[in-house]
């Protein structure tokens, strides 16, 4: 990796008139936009499909891409649809904001109409999909069929003989179910298809993508339904132990995340085979891997299934470099960042390094009075990524005006010798792009300078988060020339 620098821009947030950031028109032109501005990364959230709460770090499949982003007006060149099909819906009232709940009961409505009109059209192209897939994408459609046939229920509210996958029965509702099965492939076909174009764009812009990936898959899954063996689950499938993180200086009892915990003993008798699978399905989404919460497979967090709270945890081995030692045999050196934040053992520092990745130095972090720094630029080595914060942060000026203590704003300007005829929100960006890291990321909102309204995620909430979209007229030449003057100062582009 060369010095350069990027952007956090979900799919989601990206403008557009049916409701959510799509592949379409405005994903193009953001990627011009970043060209133009002489950034080489555009980092985006997980693409699986998201589940209840609407988190992409909860999806319904590890491998499976989200419905929602699918856009309606390449479906209308297509011959899929006509805007007839979709123009005067209601997708949300706000286009600053993503309603959730509006999308859901709409945007399904029209990718019904949309596969009628395509399962012929695209039959043979669906079956090479389908065999080039072949490794989850029966399991997840007719995991998201029988989910519907059971009122969207997670598998653990199943029946019992459907929620174990007796053959009998799987087979039964496989016949049953057969149209909507169909209907769930001809999703992810169409989905593939429109990110692969847009990606081969991207790309051909010399930009590259980074795409997020949690450590942990969802217990509403099909993942967790079709390879329970792979999980740490009872004799009925339900979960014995979960994932979370331990209290600390941010959260007294820590936080409940849910995800079943993986059976890291069964994965090394497989060779890894799953955790391979799923890093070599996400190297065709992806240029540059980053892994959430990285620290997990060093040691990770678990609570007994059940507890209200994280307080009640252990920390348990992970399999630490046996994995990526087994990943690498088969799939050569990957692009992958790792996300090393959270509380830092010196094991975990080790692995990190060992692992070769590069780790991340939040710059908002920086600043925190509660404790000693690693985040202050003047400790960074060339071999991290720089952020100045990330999905899970205030936005810079939401902690800048609202949320950060006086005394770290005060060391911040100080530190980073802050104007406001530069404007605080550009400085604080060019305390990353100035130091040694060499790949510097800032959220789309800070070059915005936008507050916390635009915040992306608060976690261990639900109901407020991921809805955030960028104004149509925020990117313009001013902006970009901007970008580039900063890049350019600081050697980020060429």
């Amino acid at each position: 990796m060369k010095r350069s620098s990027g952007v956090i821009m979900h799919i989601s947030s990206l403008p557009g008139d049916y409701g959510i950031g799509t592949f379409g028109k405005e994903a193009y032109d953001f990627a011009d936009f970043l060209k133009k501005s002489g950034l080489g990364y555009w980092q985006i959230l997980p693409l699986g499909q998201t589940s209840y709460g609407d988190s992409p770090y909860q999806s319904f499949s590890a491998f499976a891409g989200n419905p929602y982003f699918i856009d309606f007006d390449i479906l209308e060149k297509d011959g899929l649809l006509q805007k007839s099909d979709y123009e005067n819906i209601n997708f949300g009232d706000n286009q600053l904001y993503v309603d959730y709940e509006k999308l859901f009961n709409e945007k399904f409505k029209v990718l019904k109409i949309a596969y009628k009109n395509g399962k012929e059209k695209y039959r043979e192209e669906i079956e090479n999909f389908k065999k080039e897939n072949s490794l989850w994408i029966e399991d997840y459609a007719s995991y998201m069929a029988i989910k519907s046939e059971f009122n969207l229920k997670s598998w653990q509210s199943w029946d019992e003989d459907i929620k174990v996958r007796e053959e009998k029965t799987l087979n039964k509702y496989k016949e049953k179910l057969k149209d909507e099965i169909e209907y769930w492939i001809f999703i992810q076909y169409i989905f593939f298809k429109q990110w692969n174009n847009l990606k081969n764009y991207v790309n051909s812009l010399g930009i590259k993508i980074i795409g997020d990936i949690p450590i942990y898959v969802s217990e509403d899954s099909a993942d967790a339904w079709a390879n329970p063996e792979i999980f740490l689950l009872d004799e009925k499938k339900v979960p014995i132990k979960v994932a979370g993180c331990p209290p600390d200086a941010f959260s007294a009892t820590g936080q409940l995340w849910g995800n079943p915990i993986y059976r890291w003993d069964y994965l090394e008798n497989t060779g890894y085979r799953w955790w391979i699978n799923r890093i070599k399905e996400s190297l065709k989404l992806y240029d540059v891997i980053r892994i959430d919460h990285f620290r997990g497979f060093e040691s990770y967090w678990q609570i007994p299934y059940g507890e209200e709270t994280a307080v009640n945890g252990e920390w348990v081995k992970g399999p630490g470099m046996k994995l990526f030692n087994a990943i690498e045999k088969e799939l050569g050196k990957v692009n992958i960042i790792a996300e090393d934040l959270g509380f830092l053992t010196s094991e975990v520092i080790k692995f990190r390094k060992d692992s070769g990745f590069p780790g991340m130095k939040v710059l908002q972090f920086a600043f925190d009075e509660r404790e000693e720094s690693d985040y202050l630029p003047h400790n960074y080595d060339k071999d991290c990524i720089v952020y100045t914060g990330t999905h899970d942060n205030d936005t810079f000026r939401g902690w800048f005006e609202k949320t950060g203590s006086k005394n770290d704003i005060e060391f911040c300007k100080k530190y980073l010798k802050l104007t406001e005829e530069e404007g605080y929100n550009w400085g604080f960006i060019r305390g990353a792009w100035s130091s040694v890291g060499m790949l510097s990321v800032t959220l789309m909102q800070d070059f915005l300078n936008l507050g916390n309204e635009a915040r992306m995620n608060l976690p261990s909430t639900i109901g407020e988060n991921w809805k955030w979209r960028m104004d149509k007229s925020s990117l313009n030449e001013e902006l970009s020339k901007k970008i580039y003057e900063l890049n350019k100062l600081y050697g980020r582009c060429e």
